[in-house]
């Protein structure tokens, strides 16, 4: 896996049809218009965009299809899309919007299985099982519904059953690192890692340069993803990667 070269993906998370970001999962804040976003993404040469309803498991509400439909073309880069996503229907519309792959977060959760459905409907390559935990008395606890819900599930175990259920990659959210800017979850990331033989994507957390070189290096992850240091261009992707590239870290140009 680690042969491969790293990918680095912005994410848009959606909320009523605007991108928003907070931290620790509070305190949003407006983004700008997710269509102008992605776009630009896909010009600075962004390796994945990665768009999440946020507000649409926890409102029990479906997806914004039309919205999807316009990102999907206005972009030239794999596109994953979850919030929502519940039953096989879902990711059929998803699909035929123009998604790539889906991200399943609290659905999985709540019905595991699904997974294996949608893993054999689709194959594993399309579907992304999206993580949000928090470290909690010395254990990651993880959550559903945007982060509001505690689940009584543990980060590593939960994971790997996702994985034996047919996820062909794990997105993982450190609630305590989201929105910081102070690192990401190196430590945790790498013990992950090493229990899965799937795809990695760290989240949560980044703030400079050096925060994605450790992901990959220390954290041994095969993706980091970010929000805010994209959307308020702190960091521009051609300059992310030209100074992985000098570090010694495998990036697609």
């Amino acid at each position: 896996m680690n042969n491969l070269a790293k990918r680095i993906i912005p994410c848009l998370d959606i909320r009523n049809g605007r991108t928003v970001k907070g931290i620790n999962f509070v305190d949003i804040r407006d983004a700008g218009d997710p269509v102008e976003l992605a776009q630009r993404y896909s010009q600075q040469g962004a390796d994945e965009l990665v768009f999440l309803d946020i507000t649409a498991s926890h409102e029990k509400r479906k997806l914004l299809k039309a919205l999807v439909e316009k990102v999907a073309a206005s972009i030239s880069i794999p596109f994953t899309v979850g919030g929502g996503v519940s039953e096989l229907q879902d990711a059929d519309v998803l699909l035929s919007a123009g998604a790539d792959k889906i991200s399943v977060n609290s659905a999985a959760i709540l019905r595991p299985p699904l997974i294996d459905e949608l893993a054999k409907q689709f194959g594993s390559q399309f579907v992304v099982v999206a993580i949000d935990a928090r470290l909690e008395n010395g254990q990651w606890q993880v959550y559903r519904n945007g982060g509001r819900i505690p689940t009584g599930r543990e980060l590593f175990e939960y994971a790997r059953e996702m994985q034996q259920r047919g996820a062909g990659e794990i997105l993982w959210t450190s609630m305590n690192h989201d929105g910081t800017q102070n690192g990401f979850a190196n430590e945790t990331l790498r013990e992950l890692g090493q229990l899965l033989n799937i795809p990695l994507i760290a989240s949560g957390g980044a703030g400079t340069k050096q925060h994605f070189a450790d992901a990959f290096t220390l954290g041994q992850a095969d993706a980091a993803l970010a929000a805010s240091v994209f959307h308020y261009d702190t960091i521009p992707i051609p300059t992310l990667k030209r100074f992985l590239q000098e570090q010694g870290i495998k990036v697609r140009s």
